[in-house]
C-alpha cells in the first residue's frame, strides 16, 4: 500500500512550503510510516475534489481520505496505536491544542505580512493571480504595499518569538525531551518562512534554527 500526500509546490516542485504540510510530513515521520508526495498548486483544487477539500493536505491511505492536517493527526493517532503518540497523554494534548491556537491566531499572522510578497514570484505561473486575488481581498491591500511595510513587520515579529526562544533555550524540544506534535505544528510555520523569506528571520546556528535541525535529524529527514 502507498499512501499519498498532496503537497502544496512552487514553481520549483521541489519546493514544498505549507506549513500545514509540514505539520503532516512530521506526523507521518512521528508515526515511522512511509508516504509520497503529490505536488499540488493552489489551482489544481480538481485533483483533490475527491476529498471533500480544496486547500492540502490530503492523505490517501489505502481506502481512506483525510483532509486537513488536525484531522490527519487525529486519524494517524487512531489508526496507528502501535507508534508512537503524537499527543501524548490527555494533559498533553490540552497544551498541544493551545500550542495549534497560538501558531494559528498569532505566529502564522505575524508571519504573513512578512512572507506574503515573497512568496508571490515563487509560484508557478498558472497561481499567481489566484494567489494575488484572493490575498489582497483578504488583506485590504496589494501585496506590492505590503512589501514596503516589511521592516515594520519584521520587528512586529520579535515579540512574539519570544516566548518560543525562551522555551527553546530551557529545553530541547517544545514538548520537552523528544518532538511531538506541539513541534510540529511550530516547525511547520518556521519552515514556511525559513523557506520562503528573502532574508533569513532567525540564525540558522542559533537558538530556533538549532531546534529546527534537531526535529528534522530526530525523524532522520
Amino acid at each position: 500500500m502507498t499512501r499519498r500526500l498532496y503537497d502544496l509546490a512552487a514553481a520549483d516542485e521541489s519546493v514544498r512550503f505549507s506549513p500545514f504540510c509540514w505539520r503532516t510530513k512530521l506526523a507521518l515521520a512521528h508515526k515511522n510510516l512511509d508516504y509520497e508526495t503529490v505536488p499540488w498548486h493552489f489551482t489544481d483544487k480538481p485533483e483533490i475534489a475527491f476529498s471533500g477539500s480544496d486547500k492540502v493536505p490530503v492523505l490517501v491511505d489505502g481506502d481512506r481520505v483525510v483532509a486537513d492536517s488536525q484531522a490527519i493527526a487525529e486519524y494517524l493517532d487512531e489508526t496507528y496505536v502501535n507508534e508512537p503518540p503524537l499527543f501524548g497523554e490527555p494533559p498533553a494534548r490540552a497544551l498541544t491544542n493551545f500550542i495549534r491556537a497560538w501558531a494559528d491566531r498569532v505566529l502564522q499572522p505575524a508571519l504573513v505580512p512578512i512572507l506574503l510578497p515573497d512568496i508571490f514570484p515563487r509560484l508557478a505561473a498558472q497561481d499567481k493571480d489566484y494567489f494575488r486575488s484572493s490575498r489582497e481581498a483578504r488583506l485590504g491591500c496589494t501585496l506590492e504595499e505590503l512589501g514596503t511595510r516589511r521592516e515594520a513587520a519584521v520587528a512586529a515579529l520579535q515579540p512574539v518569538l519570544a516566548p518560543l526562544l525562551a522555551t527553546l533555550k530551557a529545553q530541547t524540544f517544545i514538548a520537552g525531551e523528544a518532538p511531538n506534535y506541539a513541534d510540529h505544528i511550530v516547525f511547520g510555520a518556521l519552515q514556511w518562512a525559513r523557506i520562503m523569506s528573502s532574508t533569513a528571520l532567525f540564525e540558522a546556528d542559533g537558538t530556533l534554527g538549532t531546534w529546527m535541525q534537531s526535529v528534522l535529524e530526530t525523524y532522520g529527514l
